[in-house]
């Protein structure tokens, strides 16, 4: 798995735990629909990490929060 698809599943399992679309967590982090919908369909292919800061802020988590996980935890370091 790619940290482009740890960080688009990241959102889809927030929204779920939440029960909130795409679009309320749009709303919530003050970022525009189409950004979020890039990140979780694969078009944008390196979501800033201000980008993702808003989304926790939405959230009401952390950084921390967001990327303490199984997922990223196992990411291999993309850099040869």
């Amino acid at each position: 798995m790619t940290t482009r698809e740890c960080v688009a599943n990241r959102i889809i399992e927030l929204c779920r735990e939440r029960n909130m679309t795409i679009n309320g967590l749009a709303r919530l982090s003050a970022l525009p629909p189409s950004t979020l919908k890039n990140i979780v369909n694969g078009v944008s292919q390196n979501p800033g990490i201000v980008t993702i800061k808003k989304l926790c802020d939405g959230l009401e988590i952390t950084l921390i929060e967001f990327f303490d996980t199984p997922e990223f935890k196992a990411l291999e370091q993309e850099i040869q």
